[in-house]
């Protein structure tokens, strides 16, 4: 078997060191990774990131909806090779992989956005760098060299400020701009409300922002839309969190608490950040500002699908945001085949939310779309070892997606069909 990836060389390597009494630096079972994660991580951080809207029912639609569906496996077929690459916009992948855009990874590791970008790097897996980074893109391109990276990008209320990030999305080598279309707010978060903590409003997340030279200028502007902020009374917490907040910016603390620009920036970014009013009409701007391929995030709707199209958009992502928006929304996997059959392979459709093994990739492939995205599994990685962590779980998911495709009787990517699966008779 050529590639980078090998799920017979994986599994003799976590054998082979076992023998030493060296055990994997993360879990192979992702339940049992995010539960180490949780004691690793600040409860701020945990509830960030593992949290999703109201009571949480579109995370729990999410895994429930693959367990909907079951494989079926063919026999004596050979699958001595396999060819588990992909074409996606005309760049060859490794594998039907990437790694979705996940914000404040400061709250999971120091190093953050730079040792994701590295683990993906080396493994060629394309990573769609976040809006709301812990690191400056140019910064993490730094580290990833000429490896596959797209941007996300969230459309806010300055169309000027939408085409700057785009533009140094373009300079850093970007192979696509992915915009998020089902976070215009943000959704109800009972974890989040009830710590009452945001971490932007400490300075965290904001890095794409705050070197952006448009961002920079504005915030010097007044805010039409600023609604006046409830009065804060002078406690030890208030002064931490001023404090977090001042170190958190660019420029040193004594510098910054002269300035005031990181309070300016954090209340230019609250006043700026959402877009309610966004329409798909104004899409059509992107195709000014980028040649770019464009995606669309979050789109769980045969329509809307119809509509990426009629607008010329090149790419899907079936996503409801790991749960984090709409409580009670349909599952990606559920939502995946009216999707497909309304694009009917007219451009990539990807699927992101609640993929957390080899065979949810494989039923994501058979329903309908050309590769899938991983989010929180790569979080709690990097929380428990750094780029070492992101690596493994790669790997991991990648070598269990290898022999399921396999042991059910498939040699690539082409031959994991509608046919490959069924749906569960507890599901009719």
């Amino acid at each position: 078997m050529k590639g980078i990836f090998s799920a017979l060389d994986r599994q003799r390597f976590i054998y082979l060191t076992g023998v030493s009494g060296k055990k994997p630096a993360i879990p192979t079972d992702l339940n049992t990774l995010e539960a180490l994660a949780k004691d690793r991580m600040s409860p701020e951080a945990f509830a960030y990131i593992a949290g999703g809207a109201g009571v949480e029912t579109t995370i729990s639609n999410n895994r429930h909806g693959f367990d909907q569906w079951q494989i079926v496996p063919r026999m004596l077929r050979d699958v001595s090779q396999c060819d588990l690459s992909v074409q996606l916009f005309g760049q060859k992948l490794p594998a039907p992989l990437l790694l979705s855009p996940v914000g404040v990874l400061e709250m999971a590791h120091r190093k953050a956005d730079l040792a994701v970008g590295a683990a993906a790097a080396s493994l060629g897996v394309p990573y769609i760098f976040s809006n709301q980074a812990s690191v400056a893109m140019e910064k993490v391109c730094e580290v990833m060299s000429d490896s596959p990276r797209w941007f996300q990008l969230y459309w806010s209320r300055s169309n000027e400020l939408v085409e700057s990030l785009v533009k140094r999305a373009e300079a850093c080598g970007c192979g696509a701009i992915v915009v998020t279309l089902d976070t215009t707010m943000l959704g109800w978060r009972l974890r989040d409300l009830d710590m009452a903590y945001l971490p932007f409003l400490r300075g965290k997340g904001i890095a794409q922002y705050t070197s952006d030279p448009v961002f920079r200028r504005l915030m010097q502007e007044p805010d039409d839309n600023s609604a006046p902020a409830p009065r804060q009374s002078l406690t030890l917490d208030t002064l931490l969190s001023v404090a977090e907040l001042m170190r958190a910016y660019p420029g040193g603390l004594l510098k910054n608490v002269r300035s005031r620009a990181p309070l300016k920036a954090v209340r230019k970014f609250i006043n700026i950040y959402t877009n309610p009013a966004l329409q798909w009409d104004q899409l059509s701007l992107l195709r000014q500002y980028t040649k770019l391929p464009i995606l669309l995030k979050g789109i769980l709707h045969p329509d809307d699908a119809r509509n990426a199209i009629d607008l010329g958009i090149d790419g899907i992502v079936v996503s409801n945001h790991g749960g984090r928006q709409v409580d009670g929304a349909i599952s990606t996997i559920g939502a995946l085949p009216g999707i497909a059959e309304a694009v009917n392979r007219q451009i990539p459709v990807l699927l992101d939310s609640g993929v957390r093994c080899g065979a949810d990739m494989f039923k994501a492939l058979a329903l309908g779309a050309n590769a899938v995205c991983i989010g929180r599994p790569y979080v709690y990685a990097l929380a428990l070892a750094g780029e070492k962590g992101v690596n493994e779980v790669i790997r991991n998911l990648v070598a269990d997606f290898e022999l399921t495709m396999r042991l059910s009787g498939c040699r690539s990517i082409d031959e994991i069909t509608p046919a490959t699966v069924v749906k569960s008779e507890l599901s009719k």
